[in-house]
């Protein structure tokens, strides 16, 4: 319950501060992402390369364990 009132009650700050009538902080918010999206988005492919690259290496060992079951299921 606290961390729900905690976050309207950021929300709620941050609204005020964008808007003119408040603290007037819209354009350096804008500022603000216009530079950090390409690097939020340089650091977002970065983690996909590296999840699609465990999944590969996870998909080869999973079918190495497959062949080696089924060589298992042969000598029985």
């Amino acid at each position: 319950m606290v961390s729900i009132i905690v976050g309207v009650i950021l929300m709620a700050f941050c609204a005020f501060a964008c808007l003119p009538c408040g603290l007037g902080w819209g354009a350096d918010v804008i500022n603000f992402l216009k530079g950090f999206v390409p690097a939020f988005a340089a650091f977002c492919g970065l983690i996909s390369v590296f999840i699609g690259f465990a999944d590969l290496r996870d998909k080869k060992e999973a079918k190495k364990e497959e062949l080696a079951a089924k060589k298992a299921e042969e000598n029985k």
